[in-house]
């Protein structure tokens, strides 16, 4: 099966210093639109309680702040199991969210918060929201996802966040790839009954083998993307504009283009670090942080990143001359 990535949400344009411009032409996100197009209606109320999400398929608790108060990561893990036992709006199969999970709900065209103009939860916190995925670069940490601007980063597991439920099996979301279960201190335990991300394994599979190559292209069979080897433009850092116009001046008659976030954060393995990729990965030349073409609608002057050591997505200011390029294209369908 192959697996289509889901539209960041974001409909607007915006040059280097974040004013909104026309998208024709520019090679940006919004221009694209690459990804499966949102419903027209994207949430479905399924009872009081319970919504939802026609995009995904995944079901949210109405009250995005399901627990009112900020938990430790081991904490949301044990409340959802307590509301398992209490069998939730009739229910015992809620977890909470994995890392692509958590991303999916977001928008990247709105803010305060990152969610789509029609949601319709209650209760919705600007802050980080826990995951059931362990950062492998730090084991003692876990993702979040902050809900003010849809950055995704990863907080010291005693550390206190918001957790929302989620429960059903989505389609347009691939596995994170994580498949050991940690303790608060980092250290390896046995998933079963834990809750966490590799205890569920939620999502859609990947294909064996995860990728091919053909000379400097490399196809990803999990989304039908063809990746342009990092070894390309290696070791040189540019600006936002500059990533854009590089993948874009790129010849073969191949359409070339700057990838948007939610394709920069397809190619993560969250169970690997430095890089943050599936292990047997072809890519060559390799730096740390990558330019996408989403602009943050949080800040349009500052545009989104994926921090390859660490599997993060983060943001960059566009002037800046600190990331680099990775241009993709779909793949041709003949």
């Amino acid at each position: 099966m192959t697996l289509n990535i889901i539209h960041t949400g974001l409909e607007k344009c915006y040059d280097l210093s974040g004013r909104e411009i026309p998208c024709h032409g520019t090679c940006q996100d919004a221009a694209f639109r690459s990804g499966v197009p949102w419903p027209a209606s994207r949430f479905t109320s399924l009872s009081k309680k319970r919504v939802r999400d026609e995009l995904t398929g995944l079901e949210w608790t109405l009250k995005a702040n399901f627990f009112d108060f900020p938990l430790t990561w081991q904490q949301a893990l044990d409340e959802v199991k307590e509301m398992n036992r209490g069998g939730f709006d009739g229910y015992n199969d809620w977890r909470l969210p994995n890392r692509r999970e958590m991303r999916s709900v977001v928008s990247h065209g709105q803010r305060k918060p990152a969610l789509p103009a029609d949601h319709p939860f209650t209760g919705v916190f600007l802050g980080w929201y826990w995951t059931s995925t362990t950062s492998a670069l730090a084991r003692a940490y876990a993702w979040y996802v902050h809900l003010e601007g849809a950055r995704m980063f990863y907080g010291g597991k005693e550390q206190r966040y918001l957790a929302w439920p989620v429960r059903g099996s989505s389609v347009h979301i691939p596995r994170t790839g994580q498949t050991e279960c940690f303790n608060t201190r980092g250290e390896v335990i046995e998933c079963a009954g834990t809750g966490q991300d590799p205890d569920i394994s939620a999502g859609q599979s990947w294909p064996a083998p995860r990728f091919s190559r053909l000379g400097h292209e490399v196809t990803d069979h999990l989304t039908s993307r063809v990746w342009l080897d990092p070894v390309v433009f290696a070791g040189r850092a540019v600006n936002w504009q500059e990533a854009l116009d590089l993948a874009q001046r790129l010849t073969g008659g191949k359409d070339w283009r700057l990838p948007n976030i939610n394709e920069l954060e397809s190619l993560v393995d969250a169970s690997a670090h430095s890089p943050a990729l599936p292990q047997g990965h072809p890519f060559t030349g390799l730096m740390d942080g990558y330019w996408s073409s989403t602009t943050s609608f949080f800040e349009p002057d500052w545009a989104y990143v994926l921090y390859m050591r660490k599997g993060a997505v983060g943001v960059g200011y566009k002037p800046g001359v600190e990331f680099y390029t990775w241009p993709v294209r779909c793949l041709d369908r003949g």
